[in-house]
C-alpha cells in the first residue's frame, strides 16, 4: 500500500479546503493512511508533516508498520497528544475533525486539553469527510486483497455445502464456517456470522441460535471475512430438501433481481437506479412489500462504507468502488431468502468478486 501517495492526496484536498491540519481518530481512517493496525492512535496532519501517535504497547509495531508518518508513544490519550501537538505547530491556526466519527464527549476533551487562548477555534467539524472520500475508491494494491479475500469467502460456502444437514444446530454451521475461514488464512469475520433457516429465514438478520436445521426449509449464509484488514461479503441461500413451487419461483425472483441489479453496475451509473434495477422485479412479481432493506453498502477497511445503494440515492458509481448487491424477500411465518455478491465497478459494468453458485442449491 502507498500511504506516502494516500497523505500526499489527502494534503491536496487539505489545501483545496483552506485547512492548514487535520486530526484523524478513526480507525480505519488511519490505517489507510500510514498502515498502523493497533488499536489505539491518532494521526495529526499539516502541510509537510503527518505524525502518529500511539501508546508504549505499540512501540515496536508502530515503527514496523509506518513508514509515511512520524510515529510517536504519548504518555496519555493518543488524540490528546495529536491534539495538542497540531495547537503547537507553526501556521496551524485551524484543525479540521470529522464530526461523523468524533463523540460529543471526545470533542470536549480535545478542547480542553488545549491552551484557553485556542479552545473556541482551533478545532473545526468537517463539512464533509475529507478520508472517507478517498477510500471511496479502491487503488489497485486494495482490489487485488479484495478479491483474494472473496474468493477465500467462495471456498468456504462450497466446504459448507459438504457440511449442512438437517437438525445440525445453527451456531454449530457458525462455528465449522467460522473455524474454515481461520483455517484459509482469515484474521477474523467482518461481521457476526448470520445463519438463518427455515421460519428463522425470515429475520434479515438472523444470528446463528441452538435451533436445529429443519428437515426441508431454506437455509441462509451470510458472512464475510477479514483478510489484511480488507472485509468480504457474501450470502446464499440454499434448501433442505425439496422446495415447493412457491418456494422455487420466489427464489428465482430474488436471482432475477439480483443478477438485474449486478447488470446495471457501471462507472457513472445512480445507486438509486441501481437499487431500482433489483426492485422492480420483485415489484413485477408482487413482492416489493418483502423486500425491506437496501439492495446494497460499498464495503473495504469497515464492512459498511459509502457508498449506499438504496431507493432514491442520487449518489453515482465511479470505477474501483467495491459495493454489495444483495436484494432479499422476507416473508414472516413463511420463509426468507437472499443473494449476495461483492461486486468491483469497473467503467463499463461490473466484476463479480463472489463466482460461487447462485442457481437453487437443494440438499
Amino acid at each position: 500500500m502507498d500511504h506516502f501517495r494516500r497523505i500526499g492526496a489527502l494534503r491536496r484536498k487539505l489545501t483545496r479546503t483552506g485547512l492548514p491540519g487535520l486530526l484523524v481518530t478513526h480507525l480505519p481512517d488511519v490505517r489507510y493512511l500510514c498502515g498502523f493496525t493497533g488499536s489505539s492512535a491518532a494521526l495529526a496532519i499539516t502541510r509537510f508533516k503527518a505524525r502518529l501517535f500511539t501508546d508504549g504497547r505499540y512501540k515496536a509495531q508502530a515503527a514496523e508498520e509506518v513508514q509515511a508518518a512520524h510515529a510517536e508513544i504519548a504518555t496519555g490519550p493518543p488524540a490528546i497528544a495529536a491534539v495538542q501537538w497540531l495547537a503547537a505547530q507553526p501556521g496551524v491556526t485551524k484543525a479540521g475533525f470529522d464530526p461523523v466519527t468524533t463523540t460529543v464527549a471526545d470533542f470536549d476533551r480535545f478542547k480542553a486539553a488545549l491552551p484557553a487562548r485556542l479552545r473556541r477555534n482551533l478545532l473545526a467539524p468537517l463539512p464533509a469527510p475529507l478520508v472517507e472520500t478517498l477510500r471511496l475508491v479502491k487503488d489497485d494494491d486494495e482490489l487485488a486483497l479484495m478479491r483474494q479475500a472473496a474468493l477465500l469467502g467462495c471456498s468456504i460456502f462450497d466446504h459448507m455445502l459438504g457440511i449442512l444437514r438437517s437438525g445440525m444446530p445453527e451456531i454449530e454451521v457458525a462455528a465449522e464456517l467460522e473455524h474454515k475461514a481461520r483455517l484459509l488464512g482469515a484474521e477474523g469475520m467482518s461481521f457476526e456470522t448470520i445463519v438463518a433457516s427455515g421460519l428463522r429465514s425470515a429475520l434479515p438478520h438472523g444470528r446463528a441460535t441452538a435451533n436445529p436445521l429443519p428437515r426441508r426449509g431454506f437455509i441462509t449464509l451470510d458472512f464475510g471475512i477479514i483478510l489484511k484488514g480488507y472485509c468480504s461479503d457474501m450470502t446464499r441461500t440454499v434448501f433442505l430438501g425439496s422446495p415447493k413451487a412457491d418456494e422455487r419461483s420466489a427464489y428465482l425472483a430474488v436471482l432475477e433481481a439480483q443478477e438485474a441489479a449486478v447488470a446495471a453496475v457501471s462507472a457513472g451509473v445512480r445507486c438509486g437506479d441501481v437499487d431500482e434495477a433489483a426492485r422492480s422485479v420483485l415489484r413485477r412479481e408482487g413482492l416489493a412489500d418483502a423486500f425491506t432493506h437496501s439492495t446494497g453498502h460499498g464495503v473495504g477497511l469497515e464492512i459498511h462504507e459509502p457508498p449506499r445503494v438504496g431507493a432514491g440515492q442520487t449518489n453515482r458509481l465511479a470505477a474501483g468502488m467495491v459495493i454489495t448487491i444483495e436484494p432479499g424477500i422476507y416473508l414472516p411465518g413463511r420463509f426468507g431468502i437472499r443473494i449476495e455478491d461483492m461486486v468491483a465497478v469497473t467503467r463499463s459494468g461490473a466484476e463479480v468478486l463472489t463466482p460461487s453458485p447462485k442457481a437453487l442449491i437443494e440438499l
